[in-house]
């Protein structure tokens, strides 16, 4: 039987390390520009950084295994280039983010002292709770988490009882587009293959009898749970950005939004406040991410804790390297990658969720290599090489809202398995 208790701490532990820099400072400036549209683009917003993810979290509860296993259907090749790219990706843009993102906002005005030394700090901290696995899930479920959805219900419940409730105009063309293309940043679907393996060996370390089906319902009800305060949180702070439309200029960046909001509605202790908020929520999605990573690469050499090793210092390494760079920039070099690789890592996420008699290893192959192709003109068109290819993407649905993929996805997706059935069908006559 599965303690209340224990769905609890691993639903706070899935929430802290989905909820990382992206997911604090981007709903915010989503709420601002979609003005009396705030509902919309918080919808689209919950598509690609809630539904998708948790979805990633239901596949990890069925595969129970690594990365490795959600792009194993396709080939072995293929599955160990995906991981290499995602893990390689992870590393080098989302972690080292979170300490960017913990120096702008949490440190540096407190301080006033450098990236670099902030980064340095930042990544052994990082490094000593990633080394202490069979405490993680404790330490996150049990302290940090709480404390962030502390900060962030006392901000938007602030906002909702002391301004008026009044929205500016929507400035997106498309809100909903708007919100799903934002939610790419918060690298969550991402976030979910990485971390749910985390989720995973952590319950595994702690209870080595827990059977396949009592991990499976853990992981499902915990992982719902966490998508719920997710949902709230995220539709909270577009609401409560929505709402301060007037307080600031139209231009402001994310960053400086957040901290705005903090300041008008947590007064003159903000900025200690925002520097807990964002240094928590930071942290525990870089120890998810360095973990994740080391996971993998011990998988594939058996018996090795050197490679566990190795590889969460070189992932600390490289963090402290990166991660003295602004978040701008960081933001700037991962689009158009997200551009190309989500919509990979979404369609791997919702072919391991459906029933198995719907997803075979050809209709794996033929969408997951369907998606790629018409991947590629979004993530040309994000490099700025829109008038080279606009004769393509005209041709293309949804191409013009960076969205080609989904439909020749679909299509491929039911035809596949139309020609699945014919093959069985043949074959048993």
């Amino acid at each position: 039987m599965i303690r209340i208790k224990e769905t609890l701490v691993t639903a706070f532990a899935l929430f802290s390390l989905f909820f990382g820099a992206g997911n604090l400072i981007l709903p915010p400036q989503l709420g601002f520009k979609a003005g009396e549209l705030w509902w919309l683009v918080a919808l689209g917003f919950a598509v690609s950084a809630v539904l998708i993810p948790i979805f990633g979290i239901l596949g990890h509860a069925k595969l129970q295994g690594t990365m490795f296993d959600f792009a194993s259907k396709v080939s072995v090749s293929f599955s160990l280039i995906f991981c290499f790219i995602i893990y390689a990706v992870s590393i080098s843009l989302p972690s080292p983010r979170t300490a960017s993102v913990t120096h702008e906002m949490g440190i540096s005005p407190l301080f006033h002292n450098s990236a670099l030394s902030t980064s340095i700090v930042y990544f052994i901290l990082v490094f000593i709770f990633v080394m202490n696995r069979t405490k993680l899930l404790d330490i996150i479920g049990k302290y940090l988490t709480p404390a962030i959805i502390l900060i962030l219900l006392s901000i938007m419940g602030i906002t909702l009882f002391s301004f008026p409730i009044d929205f500016g105009t929507n400035s997106f063309n498309d809100p909903v587009t708007e919100g799903i293309l934002e939610g790419y940043q918060t690298f969550d679907a991402i976030g979910a293959i990485v971390v749910g393996g985390v989720i995973i060996t952590s319950i595994t370390l702690k209870d080595k009898e827990a059977s396949y089906e009592r991990k499976k319902a853990l992981l499902i009800r915990a992982g719902w749970l966490a998508g719920f305060a997710l949902l709230m949180i995220y539709a909270g702070l577009i609401f409560t950005g929505a709402v301060m439309h007037e307080q600031f200029d139209p231009a402001i960046s994310r960053t400086s939004l957040i901290t705005g909001i903090s300041k008008l509605t947590l007064g003159s202790k903000a900025n200690l406040f925002l520097g807990i908020l964002v240094s928590l929520a930071c942290f525990t999605t870089a120890v998810g991410i360095v973990a994740g990573t080391a996971d993998f690469v011990k998988s594939r050499f058996p018996k090795s804790n050197k490679a566990y090793l190795i590889t969460a210092l070189i992932s600390c390494l490289l963090g402290v390297s990166m991660g003295q760079f602004n978040v701008d920039y960081i933001i700037a070099i991962a689009l158009p990658i997200l551009m190309f690789i989500y919509p990979i890592t979404i369609v791997l996420i919702l072919l391991n969720v459906i029933p198995e008699k719907f997803g075979s290893p050809m209709v794996f192959r033929a969408v997951v290599f369907t998606t790629i192709l018409f991947s590629v003109p979004d993530f040309l068109g994000s490099v700025g090489l829109d008038s080279e290819i606009e004769s393509i993407r005209r041709w293309i649905p949804l191409s013009k809202l960076s969205m080609g993929w989904v439909l020749p996805a679909l299509v491929v997706f039911i035809f596949a398995n139309i020609r699945e059935r014919g093959l069985s069908k043949t074959s048993r006559l």
